[in-house]
């Protein structure tokens, strides 16, 4: 079986989808990762989901990706005298660095960090941005601010500082026992919470290493001052809209999608735009019209993936919103206005032998109309390079790596076929000849055009381009 359309869809598990049963289903429906929030459920739960999702792989004969999301640093008021107060705009707060069941004279901020850094002038969001506050003084163990949004302060809601860059690792010890945790069971992704600057993805790829790919979540205003060296340092970005709408003005979060997109396509990074796409049908079966052009500027940007959230972990209709997407994502990329909207986004390429074999490829089987780019591929790079281009026909992948196949379950026209290597150009030809026929996607006599790296096996090496006849 093979998706009718290039866009992925990345599904989150959680309450209402954690059976096998419901599992297959969103499957069917049309998933093609699946995100496990460490935010939220235990060690054993996860494992339990993580089996399912590899026993349903083994069940259809397809690569399934599983994307681990840590929880990355939380930073939040303590508790508060009577469960919280309300504040109205030109009210004065105080923040302390230490007590417990504090008032408007003593709100506690147990985060050491926040004190470090933070100077007179800048802003605290709390709860989500409800409630906007902006500090006018401040001392070793004490923060003064003004109340400019005003709202209710309750226990425990979580703080955004958007104008402050903290001394704050995005690993926390319950991040690093997650990871380890989810590198033991064979997590295809693991995605970074809360990435500040490039140095935090350092950290995290040394623990990492080559075991998942690394998912830079681009949630905070100052990743964006950084965010060419973040894209390079990770393997995959993630546009997290939900912090990131609470930390910059909400009118700027459909450039700066934009921006982060073609980037990511620049760099040959599969990107994911996720957070409240369809986030009416956690309630409803059908979605707002808004929410349906949400996922569809999405697709006409050129994101390689877009993803679910409540909407498949604890929503009412988890098949249905599977579903929905696929049909938006379908219907967007069959518009007669999506090519010319995804060719006028398209960046430049760079000057090397590989991009130029790919993109020669990808122009090479739209011109000829061919029904498939066949691409032999060790580490993905090679089909990477040519869904870059974002050619009309699908991307046949075939690899011999496992972890190869799951991961391009996240990159945009893809289809991974697990194969035993190949050690010669007549072997190449006969496993491209039969690959695609057995996959459905060509007919005898049909022109394909293939792509390799000569030596095969070898990561990196795209060098030849092929024309044959099945």
């Amino acid at each position: 079986m093979h998706r009718q359309r290039r866009a992925k869809i990345v599904a989150t598990v959680g309450p209402a989808s954690a059976s096998p049963e419901v599992l297959k289903e969103l499957f069917l429906a049309g998933v093609d990762t699946f995100r496990l929030n460490f935010s939220h459920g235990t060690h054993e739960d996860h494992a339990r989901v993580h089996g399912a999702i590899r026993a349903l792989e083994r069940e259809v004969g397809r690569p399934i990706g599983i994307l681990q999301d840590l929880q990355g640093p939380k930073i939040r008021v303590g508790t508060l005298r009577d469960g919280g107060f309300t504040v109205t705009a030109g009210d004065t707060l105080r923040f302390v660095l230490h007590g417990a069941d504090g008032d408007r004279t003593a709100i506690p901020l147990p985060h050491p960090e926040i004190f470090a850094a933070i100077a007179p002038g800048q802003d605290l969001l709390i709860d989500d941005g409800r409630v906007r506050v902006r500090v006018t003084s401040l001392g070793a163990e004490h923060i003064d601010a003004t109340v400019i949004v005003g709202g209710a302060i309750s226990n425990r809601k979580g703080v955004n500082l958007p104008g402050t860059l903290l001394d704050l690792s995005p690993l926390t010890a319950k991040d690093r026992a997650d990871l380890a945790f989810g590198l033991s069971l064979g997590m295809d992704w693991v995605a970074l919470s809360f990435v500040q600057k490039p140095a935090d993805l350092i950290e995290a790829r040394g623990l990492i290493g080559e075991q998942a790919g690394l998912v830079a979540k681009i949630e905070k205003p100052s990743a964006l001052d950084h965010i060419d060296d973040i894209i390079l340092l990770s393997d995959a970005v993630m546009v997290a809209r939900g912090d990131l709408g609470v930390e910059i003005p909400p009118e700027d979060v459909p450039g700066r999608q934009k921006e982060l997109v073609r980037a990511c396509r620049l760099a040959v990074r599969p990107v994911i735009v996720a957070t409240q796409m369809l986030d009416s049908m956690v309630a409803a079966p059908t979605p707002t019209r808004a929410e349906a052009s949400d996922v569809a500027t999405a697709i006409y940007d050129g994101a390689d993936a877009v993803m679910l959230s409540a909407e498949s972990a604890t929503g009412r209709y988890p098949r249905e919103t599977v579903a929905m997407m696929d049909r938006i994502i379908r219907s967007t990329e069959g518009h007669k206005l999506y090519r010319s909207i995804i060719a006028a986004s398209e960046p430049g390429e760079e000057q090397t032998p590989p991009h130029a074999v790919a993109a020669a490829g990808a122009d090479l089987a739209e011109a000829m109309h061919a029904p498939v780019i066949v691409a032999f591929t060790s580490s993905g790079t090679t089909v990477a390079r040519i869904a870059r281009k974002r050619p009309p026909v699908p991307i046949l992948a075939i690899t011999s790596q496992e972890a190869t196949a799951r991961r391009l379950t996240l990159q945009w026209g893809a289809h991974s076929v697990l194969a035993a290597d190949v050690h010669t150009y007549e072997e190449m030809v006969e496993r491209a000849a039969a690959t695609t026929l057995t996959e459905g996607f060509a007919k005898p006599h049909d022109h394909i055009v293939v792509v390799a790296g000569i030596p095969f096996a070898k990561a990196g090496t795209t060098n030849n381009l092929r024309v044959m006849q099945v």
